[in-house]
């Protein structure tokens, strides 16, 4: 009925079926220029059927959901519908539905055998029904074995004149080097969230159903790029039938962490209150969140917060609404980067560990507690150096095999071993030079990209006899002989 619903009777029994189409297929582009974020691509096809400089065989590659499929056919359509050629509408609309006669697809993952390549080979010298060409779309070509590829080469190199071959893949590495050169490979980006979010803004309104841009901006974040993915998890949320949704609405239809107590477990954080951040952490995971996914949520806070930090709260790499944006930018200022990229590691590890221990809660747990009072850990300035206190360093337990002396050696002389031993002391640095001074003059004699990566992220804190005492903001205090 052009809504997505198709509507059949069995008249024996008089039942009338409605199968819903899904929004993917229902809003499948129907044109080069409706193909979301691959402008480049769909425009370089395009010139290239009208300047009639096709190839004989393309290889397009990217992540699903990205329109490899949909530019496949369209580019099929282009070169295949003119005109003047009878019934055009009806095959053009048979191409875009993937059951045309002379357009061919095939799945590679369950067509990868040596005998389906010899079938397709057997069919390419077929003379196409009633269009130019005969055009093959193989998708999920790297499925195929490397005997089915070897099987195809030659036909690929020099098939007959009627003949194009469209391969489309989301693993380009796994197809072999002697079939891409073959092919003119065109790759196919992520889809950038705000384009995503402007789509899904128009099948809402197509659709007759209102919701929160908030809600609209984290389901194309969901897609991850991915225009399929993205209209996936807006089949769910539309299924509920709300003609209008919030972003509260959504995070409960979709079990999606709560942003609210995410916020207030960041709040503890800052504030150093492990009780509140423990608190907020357990009313997170009561409401049916994972631990997993209270720790993604938690990491992707603190890298947007690292983001605005850095880049400022104006920057175009952040694709949030103006509300979001104000709100982050206020709780982003509570930290600094160096806390930030400190919180995200600890996310990270504890989300590793969690995975591969006995108890992922106790590591979620002592992960907050541990954010929470990153603020009143010890100070390695504060820490006594064991030579300052009169300790001694321990001897190695190994013992070296040298070579005893010679009875007839011959002892060094008094003054020679006063001077030696004078050389092997440390000298201490000049009293009337500083310590920024000595630090600034060690890190301009550092030579190379290398060795001046050692300092990154180093503060020189005090003089330790022949020692500088410093402070690292990726790990644990250290000593640096002088």
């Amino acid at each position: 009925d052009g809504n997505g619903f198709c509507f059949w009777s069995h008249r024996s029994r008089g039942i009338f079926q409605v199968t819903y189409t899904v929004l993917a297929r229902r809003y499948r582009s129907q044109d080069f220029g409706e193909v979301i974020g691959q402008a480049a691509i769909a425009d370089t096809l395009r010139r290239a059927v009208e300047g009639d400089r096709t190839a004989h065989a393309y290889l397009f590659a990217g992540t699903r959901g990205v329109g490899k499929t949909t530019m496949a056919r369209l580019f099929a359509r282009a070169m295949n519908v003119a005109d003047d050629l009878k019934d055009a509408a009806a095959i053009a609309e048979a191409i875009m539905r993937g059951d045309d006669l002379d357009v061919i697809e095939i799945d590679g993952a369950s067509n990868r055998g040596v005998q389906e390549a010899r079938d397709l080979i057997a069919g390419a010298g077929l003379s196409p029904a009633r269009c130019k060409y005969r055009i093959y779309i193989i998708d999920e070509v790297h499925m195929l074995t490397t005997e089915s590829f070897n099987t195809l080469l030659k036909t690929m190199e020099e098939p007959p004149e009627h003949v194009k071959f469209i391969l489309c893949t989301t693993e380009p590495q796994k197809v072999l080097a002697t079939i891409q050169s073959r092919c003119q490979r065109f790759d196919f980006k992520p889809i950038p969230r705000r384009l995503i979010a402007d789509h899904l803004r128009t099948i809402l309104a197509q659709e007759g159903v209102e919701m929160d841009d908030a809600a609209i901006g984290r389901v194309a974040e969901l897609g991850n790029g991915s225009m399929r993915d993205a209209l996936s998890v807006m089949d769910r949320v539309l299924a509920g039938g709300d003609t209008s949704i919030s972003a509260e609405k959504l995070e409960e239809m979709l079990g999606l962490p709560e942003a609210g107590l995410i916020d207030a477990v960041i709040s503890a954080i800052a504030s150093g209150d492990s009780k509140a951040a423990l608190e907020a952490a357990d009313a997170l995971l009561a409401g049916g969140t994972s631990i997993d996914q209270a720790l993604a949520a938690l990491t992707e806070s603190l890298r947007r917060m690292l983001l605005l930090r850095t880049c400022g709260s104006d920057t175009e790499v952040l694709d949030l609404t103006d509300e979001a944006r104000e709100s982050l930018s206020v709780q982003a200022e509570q930290f600094e980067p160096a806390s930030l990229v400190h919180g995200i590691a600890v996310c990270e590890a504890a989300a590793r560990q969690g995975r591969l221990g006995a108890s992922a809660r106790a590591v979620f747990d002592a992960a907050l507690v541990r954010l929470a009072l990153a603020a009143q850990l010890i100070d390695p300035a504060s820490v006594p150096s064991p030579i300052a206190s009169g300790g001694t360093k321990k001897k190695r337990s190994v013992e070296r095999s040298e070579p005893k002396p010679s009875p007839k050696a011959t002892k060094p002389k008094p003054a020679a071993k006063a001077k030696a031993k004078a050389k092997a002391k440390a000298t201490p640095p000049p009293a009337s030079e500083t310590l920024e001074q000595i630090w600034t003059r060690l890190v301009d004699s550092a030579s190379g990209q290398a060795a001046k990566a050692i300092f990154d992220g180093i503060e020189p804190i005090r003089f330790d006899a022949d020692l500088i005492i410093v402070r690292s903001s990726t790990g644990p205090m250290s000593r640096l002989v002088l």
